[in-house]
């Protein structure tokens, strides 16, 4: 089996590099560092195919250190110990850098054999993650490191990389390449700025294109049937799959339905109506609450809709529940009123419960107060009574704030007269 594209051209200056010029860009933090040759530990964080292992095989190349790298998905602690075994003999003199990609694989004994070296500079460390660091490495080695955060690459920076990569497609077949209008744009904006996606694209598109003894032709509708499925970023266990939730409850939070249904959309298309249910749900009661109470059946109804009907017509109720709460008057009252009761139970300010809210069971000999002395609202004017109901050190204490809503104010308004 050959080598990928994404491999054989992979860049072999930093100016080759596609993206990231907040890094690597000229007088920029990470470019300066490789540049004077005095590496420190780092870590590279980011998603997958936006040049963390290049960049990384690039500052190898720049220093004297013997080069190690390992792999987090397949690294066992014999490896690690091997390479510490060598900071103690003559190819170690020099120092060794370790290359660590899919760092955050390694459990926390195999991360922590390594805190000594890196400390005193026998072992230089680059790792590589695709998840939060501050999530998944291990603190001891986040302190003794240089964060740097890749980002996906822009559709406009991809362009530069797919153009080359199908000259070079071209140049190994031996035929003059001739592409279609728009094939570059479309490959560029639907490998959801992962690089190493759009390599593996053109040369799926140049192995399946149209090709005769003189040229390489790529057509349009060739590209649409090899991207049918767009190639965005999601891991229903990753960071990714968090931050669409995130985008979604706060784009409804904030009352945009153009952006609700914009996340709700990924999360359909990546097959994960279930999380998104599962979202729409809390949202209707942490953010749109007793603004429109109602907006908690149909939400409800809703996700059963989909999850009853499944894709691709799960979209549709789904879209509905969105745009509702989007749309939807907004309150967090009820919410907060339960976080602060939460926050005085978490104190220990959990007392006995008021004896005339208590079940009826008997009263002891020593009772101060015998009987329950329970005053049924139903038998009052407007259905109330005044007594007490919180324990008695929490007499007064107010959780609950009518919202600004029209919904609260009637209610607040309603119980104001009845309670003068």
């Amino acid at each position: 089996m050959g080598t990928p594209l994404a491999e054989t051209i992979r860049p072999s200056t930093l100016d080759e590099v596609v993206g990231q010029k907040h890094l690597i860009g000229e007088n920029k933090p990470l470019r300066r560092i490789i540049e004077s040759k005095s590496i420190p530990n780092m870590i590279f964080y980011g998603p997958s195919g936006v040049g963390k292992t290049t960049i990384a095989r690039l500052i190898a190349k720049s220093t004297d250190m013997t080069l190690h790298k390992l792999n987090g998905t397949s690294a066992s602690i014999s490896d690690i110990k091997d390479i510490i075994a060598e900071t103690q003999m003559f190819g170690g003199l020099g120092g060794i850098l370790l290359y660590l990609d899919e760092i955050q694989y390694l459990n926390k004994k195999q991360q922590q054999s390594l805190l000594e070296f890196i400390e005193d500079g026998r072992i230089t460390l680059i790792a590589s993650t695709t998840e939060n660091p501050y999530f998944y490495v291990y603190n001891a080695i986040i302190s003794r490191c240089t964060m740097f955060e890749f980002k996906p690459v822009e559709p406009g920076d991809i362009s530069a990389a797919v153009r080359r990569a199908f000259q070079f497609m071209a140049q190994q077949f031996g035929r003059k390449l001739s592409l279609e209008n728009g094939v570059v744009e479309h490959i560029s904006s639907g490998c959801g700025g992962d690089v190493r996606k759009a390599m593996n694209t053109v040369e799926l598109c140049c192995i399946s294109a149209d090709n005769d003894s003189e040229s390489l032709t790529v057509r349009m509708e060739l590209v649409r049937q090899l991207t049918q499925r767009s190639n965005m970023r999601y891991d229903r266990e990753g960071d990714e799959h968090y931050d669409i939730l995130s985008a979604l409850q706060k784009s409804i939070r904030g009352s945009d339905p153009d952006a609700a249904v914009h996340y709700a959309a990924r999360l359909c298309e990546a097959g994960d109506i279930i999380s998104l249910s599962r979202r729409l749900l809390v949202i209707a009661s942490e953010d749109v609450g007793l603004a429109y109470p109602m907006a908690v059946p149909i939400v409800k109804a809703c996700v059963d809709s989909a999850m009853q009907l499944g894709l691709p017509e799960a979209r549709i109720p789904l879209g509905e529940a969105a745009v509702l709460l989007a749309t939807a008057p907004k309150s967090n009252s009820a919410y907060m009123a339960m976080d602060s009761a939460l926050a005085d139970i978490r104190k220990g300010e959990a007392a006995t419960i008021p004896r005339n809210l208590q079940n009826k069971h008997f009263d002891g000999d020593d009772a101060a107060v015998k009987g329950q002395h329970y005053l049924y609202p139903h038998d009052y004017p407007d259905h109330w009574v005044k007594q007490q109901y919180l324990p008695d050190n929490l007499i007064g204490r107010h959780y609950y704030e009518y919202g600004d809503n029209k919904a609260e104010q009637t209610a607040k308004a309603y119980w104001d007269k009845i309670k003068k």
